[in-house]
C-alpha cells in the first residue's frame, strides 16, 4: 500500500548507520537498501564511492552515528556523508532510558524508503518517540525505529508493505529470533495489542534493541526476557563486525 504522505524527492535519500571501532557496521546491507531506494526513485544507481567516503567518515569513531545522504544533482546523484558521536546511554538501552510513545495517526506511514523530508512527521517537543499509526489504529512503525511486541513467549511485528520501512536491525532481530526458536508473526498490530503485550521494544540501527516503557502515557508490560536475549546476540553479531 502506498504512502499518502509525498517527501520533496529533490532532498534526496539517506541511510544512518552505526559505527562501532571506527568501522560501519551492516554496511553493505545499508549500501543494498539506499540503492534499491534510489533505482526506484531517480532510475540511478548509487555512486561507487560511497562505501569508500562513508569507511572514511568512520575511521576514529568508537561509537557513533553516520549519516549517509545521496542527493539529486544535475543529471546525476552527489553523496554526503556525517559521522557523530554516540551517547552510550541510548546503545542497547535499559528501561530506565527506554521510549516513552506517543501515538500519530499518518495514513499511509512513511513509505518504505527514507526520505531526507521528513517534514510528515510531527516534532518532538516532550522527548517522547512518535508511533505512527494507520487509519484505524494499525501500528505502523516508530519514527526512528520498528516495533515488536511479545506475547506468550513469541513475537508480533507490522508487515513491510510499502508502508513501512523494512528495518535492518529488524531483519536482523527476526533472523536472531528464528535461530532461537522464537515464532515472529508478522501481520496487523493494533495499538490495543502493544498495551496488553508482555513487552513492547524498538529496534533500530544505531540503537539496537530498546524497551518501550510507555504508551500515551500508559505505562507498557516489562517481561523483558525475549528482547534481553534477543539484544545480547544482535549486540555480540555487531560488536564482532568490524
Amino acid at each position: 500500500m502506498a504512502s499518502d504522505n509525498r517527501p520533496d524527492p529533490a532532498l534526496g535519500i539517506f541511510e544512518t548507520m552505526l559505527v562501532l571501532g571506527g568501522h560501519p557496521v551492516e554496511l553493505g546491507a545499508h549500501l543494498a537498501r539506499i540503492a534499491a531506494s534510489l533505482d526506484a526513485a531517480y532510475g540511478a544507481e548509487l555512486p561507487g564511492t560511497a562505501g569508500d567516503l562513508v569507511r572514511e567518515r568512520s575511521r576514529g569513531l568508537e561509537l557513533g552515528r553516520l549519516r549517509l545522504n545521496v542527493i539529486p544533482a544535475g543529471a546525476g546523484l552527489r553523496c554526503e556523508a556525517v559521522a557523530s558521536a554516540v551517547d552510550p546511554v541510548i546503545f542497547f538501552p535499559d528501561r530506565e532510558h527506554g521510549a516513552e510513545l506517543r501515538t500519530v495517526e499518518l495514513g499511509g506511514g512513511l513509505g518504505g524508503d527514507k526520505w531526507a523530508d521528513r517534514s510528515a512527521l510531527p516534532v518532538d517537543e516532550d522527548g517522547s518517540t512518535p508511533l505512527l499509526l494507520d487509519r484505524g489504529g494499525e501500528v505502523l512503525e516508530a519514527g526512528w525505529a520498528n516495533v515488536f511486541a511479545a506475547r506468550d513467549g513469541h513475537l508480533l511485528t507490522p508487515r513491510t508493505d510499502g508502508r513501512i520501512l523494512p528495518g535492518i536491525a529488524r531483519a536482523a532481530t527476526i533472523e536472531i529470533a528464528a535461530a532461537a526458536g522464537i515464532e515472529v508473526r508478522e501481520g496487523r498490530l493494533d495499538r490495543d495489542e502493544l498495551l496488553s503485550a508482555d513487552e513492547v521494544f524498538l529496534t533500530g540501527s544505531v540503537r539496537g534493541i530498546g524497551p518501550a516503557r510507555s504508551l500515551d502515557g500508559v505505562a507498557l508490560g516489562d517481561d523483558d526476557r525475549l528482547s534481553r536475549l534477543l539484544a545480547e546476540e544482535l549486540r555480540r553479531r555487531w560488536s564482532g563486525a568490524g
